[in-house]
């Protein structure tokens, strides 16, 4: 019985793992960028300093 409760809690623990790195990797995908941001536009050419 002890045998189950062990692989259960690995499981439990994988997904928390699985969980946290698809939960980085959304927050490095939406977070800005460093650096020059380069905006062509009607306006004509925009460069922001980041």
């Amino acid at each position: 019985m002890s045998g189950n409760r062990n692989v259960l809690y690995l499981i439990i623990g994988a997904l928390i793992v699985v969980v946290g790195v698809l939960g980085y990797n959304l927050y490095q995908s939406k977070k800005q960028p460093d650096g020059l941001q380069i905006n062509v536009g009607p306006n004509g050419l925009k460069i922001q300093g980041k």
